[in-house]
Parts: structure tokens; C-alpha cells; sequence
């Protein structure tokens, strides 16, 4: 199975809990709570005037985006996919939001084959391999280097050769 967090996340017109468990749905509020936790989205939904009851509007609309986000990570946590596709899950949040979101996603990531689709460093800092990709081509793979970040286009490599020439003695110099 695969679980994937969107950049842009869509929340159901119905109650958190509705949209938590969307990928396993006879959760417990003990694991929901749990997962709602590790992805430093329990205060917000505890500040809820109906907690888990709380109806939420179309598409989260009365929702911050990284509430929005930090929901969807707890969706993800609670379905326990074994491989994780982050989509570009902090692109559009303030720092703060964005710090709490990586924190999340640490705990989303441990256990799992997760593949990050990210523009900026800072969100595939703990990457084991890094793939960069340029107008559709892989450009580099390889750990985290000077060499191999996104953002960076490297040198490409110079095929250079020099030719011989016949000597004197018609040997190749």
C-alpha cells in the first residue's frame, strides 16, 4: 500500500475524525489522538469547539493550509502505509508551520520507504539518497553533497580525447 500527502490537501464537508480515519476507518480515538499527535496537529483539533466532532468545511476552508497539511499527515500516520509519497507537503506554509510540519513528517517517515518531491533543500535534509531531476532527466543521484543538491546544476561531465599521430617511425606517439 501506498499513502501520499498532497501538496494541496482536500478535507471532506464532514467531521475531523471522518477525515483522519478516511484510510482506517474503525480507528480508535486512542489512535487517532496518537496520530494526531505525532503530526503536531492534537492542539488544534482539541481547540475545536466539538474536538473530533468538529465539522469541517469544504475542502478545510476553515482551516489554516498547515492545519490543513498536519491533518493530512495524521490521515497518513493512522492508515500505516509501508511507502510514503510526500508531495511538496510544505511548499506553502510559514516557517513556524513549516517546522512543526518537518517534526511530523520525522515521525511519519521512521519505519517506512518514503519518496519526498521537494523544491527546497531544507525538506529532504535527512534524505539518505537524493534525485535531481532537470527537464524531465535524472541530472544526479546520490547522497546528500555539495555536488548533489536541488538547485545546483553540475557541470556536465567533458568527454575529452587527444589524438595520436604517427611518429617518425610510423609508431603511434
Amino acid at each position: 500500500m501506498v499513502t501520499t500527502v498532497y501538496q494541496e490537501v482536500y478535507l471532506f464537508p464532514d467531521a475531523v475524525r471522518f477525515n483522519v480515519t478516511l484510510g482506517r476507518p474503525d480507528a480508535t480515538d486512542d489512535e487517532i489522538w496518537a496520530a494526531l499527535a505525532a503530526a503536531q496537529c492534537d492542539d488544534v483539533v482539541a481547540a475545536l469547539p466539538d474536538s473530533l466532532a468538529t465539522v469541517i468545511g469544504e475542502g478545510g476552508s476553515n482551516l489554516s493550509g498547515g492545519q490543513r497539511q498536519r491533518l493530512s499527515i495524521a490521515r497518513a500516520l493512522l492508515k500505516d502505509s509501508p511507502v510514503l509519497v510526500l508531495d511538496e507537503a510544505v511548499s506553502a506554509v510559514d516557517p513556524e508551520t513549516e517546522a512543526r510540519i518537518q517534526r511530523a513528517i520525522g515521525s511519519l517517515a521512521a519505519g517506512r520507504t518514503v519518496l519526498v518531491i521537494a523544491h527546497r533543500l531544507d525538506t529532504i535534509r535527512h534524505a539518505d539518497q537524493i534525485v535531481v531531476l532537470d527537464g524531465g532527466r535524472v541530472d544526479a543521484v546520490g547522497p546528500r553533497s555539495p555536488q548533489i543538491r536541488p538547485g545546483r546544476r553540475r557541470s556536465r561531465p567533458r568527454t575529452s580525447w587527444r589524438t595520436r599521430t604517427p611518429d617518425a617511425s610510423g609508431g603511434r606517439g
